[in-house]
């Protein structure tokens, strides 16, 4: 009896930490090395990171590392909220084909550059040994939206790809020293792609072709944690490739008559596009330890495997001669290394802060306006307060660096002979600013 009431009352808590989650919760924008962010809302904010396997201080290690939960006592939610502004602007090159005209596209991420996040964690106590916990986040996307008259419009004009990720997780610890871990990945996806179509008669202005489609995907996270030490420890993670078959039929409208005609006769008019998204499997390890009564060192390695990700381009070539409405874009391999630390300033302040670089998975300097973004490096600070025995609270911020990216798009013909026009400019300075606030209780 006294175990069915337990798990009535951790079911009860998950219930409702999910809708505060959910309050708090919005997927963002993934701006390095990929498409998968780190930033959630929590402490790996102003940790840029480090130490992300290993920490394990909250109720958040749900999702960093299920096998983190075991250091965890009693019934621990953690809600996290934050707000991005991405710098995210093109700025076109003198070989732009002139008829695409001059309209840079304004600030692609988000509503003019501003994109919300956050998530909601819950870790329950079934015995010292045996921990569940709940985690409701997104951390992969990109939502751009392009001006619909931006130089560019050919290739894109406005995409959404989000995942929000519902992960039921177990824990246990199996020694003193070794904790395993486990959750499920319920991954729902939104995906949205529209691109102008070149109607090559300036009488009836640009067609339109969109397509649209949500689908659930299913993948499994697992984790280590061993404790070398009372103050060090590591922690290893490998969450699975989850697979969003988006499938969607593709939406053609504003065609002029006699590119509708040809579309039709080459049955691409009502066609499906397989767009096939693969969120890539990863590893992390991380390391923590703590030096003295006021330092702690954090670190991680990671990998990405970008190879299977599978995005396409839409959009037609030329439309004289339309073959394809997909191009195949291709991507590599991401690595990832942290850095961080922490300084105890009194009995109730912690400050944290780290600093991180994600390779590219671009490959060379030119990236789509589909993707603009590449490698990065990721500069956090933040600090906590713990305000009761029960409650603590923090802010954190981050600065993400993506460099200068560069576009270099060549057309099969001319705009004024049907094409999508050479595109060519680039991404100056990319970056992101996160700030991020949290809390943290204890029941």
């Amino acid at each position: 009896m006294f175990a069915f009431q337990g798990i009535h009352r951790v079911f009860k808590r998950i219930s409702i930490a999910s809708m505060i989650g959910l309050g708090a919760f919005s997927t963002g924008p993934a701006m390095a090395g990929g498409l998968i962010t780190y930033e959630v809302g929590t402490a790996e904010v102003g940790l840029g990171s480090a130490g992300y396997s290993a920490r394990a201080q909250d109720a958040s290690t749900v999702f960093t590392n299920p096998a983190g939960m075991t250091r965890l006592e009693g019934t621990q939610y953690v809600g996290a909220g934050q707000v991005l502004w991405g710098n995210t602007q093109f700025s076109i090159d003198s070989g732009t084909a002139p008829g695409l005209g001059d309209v840079d596209g304004g600030h692609a991420v988000g509503s003019d550059g501003w994109f919300p996040g956050g998530g909601g964690f819950l870790s329950y106590s079934v015995s010292p040994a045996l921990k569940l916990g709940f985690a409701l986040t997104g951390n992969f996307g990109a939502p751009l939206n392009y001006d619909d008259d931006w130089a560019g419009r050919y290739y894109v004009q406005e995409t959404t790809l989000l995942g929000m990720s519902f992960l039921p997780s177990i824990a246990y610890r199996v020694t003193d020293k070794l904790s395993l871990g486990a959750g499920v990945n319920a991954m729902y996806g939104s995906y949205e792609n529209q691109v102008a179509i070149n109607n090559l008669l300036p009488a009836f202005g640009d067609g339109q072709l969109k397509i649209d489609d949500t689908e659930w995907g299913w993948g499994v996270n697992l984790g280590l944690l061993y404790e070398i030490t009372a103050g060090s420890r590591i922690g290893l993670t490998w969450n699975s490739q989850v697979d969003l078959d988006f499938d969607a039929p593709a939406e053609f409208s504003n065609l002029a008559p006699g590119l509708n005609t040809l579309l039709n006769r080459r049955g691409m008019l009502n066609a499906n596009i397989d767009v096939g998204i693969k969120v890539p499997q990863q590893l992390m390890g991380s390391i923590f330890t703590q030096v003295n009564d006021r330092w702690a060192a954090l670190g991680s390695v990671g990998w990405q495997q970008w190879s299977k990700f599978g995005q396409v381009q839409i959009g037609i070539d030329n439309v004289l001669n339309p073959t394809s409405i997909t191009t195949d874009l291709d991507f590599k391999d991401t690595w990832h290394a942290a850095l961080g630390a922490q300084y105890r300033l009194s009995e109730p302040w912690l400050l944290n802060f780290g600093i991180a670089y994600d390779s590219e998975f671009q490959g060379g300097s030119d990236v789509s306006p589909l993707l603009p973004v590449n490698s990065a490096w990721r500069f956090g600070v933040g600090t906590e307060h713990q305000a009761s025995a029960t409650f603590s609270w923090g802010v954190a911020a981050e600065y993400l660096y993506g460099g200068t990216l560069d576009v270099n798009l060549e057309s099969e013909a001319p705009v004024a002979l049907g094409g999508r026009g050479d595109l060519v400019g680039t991404y100056d300075d990319t970056g992101t600013v996160f700030l991020a606030l949290y809390g943290n209780w204890k029941f």
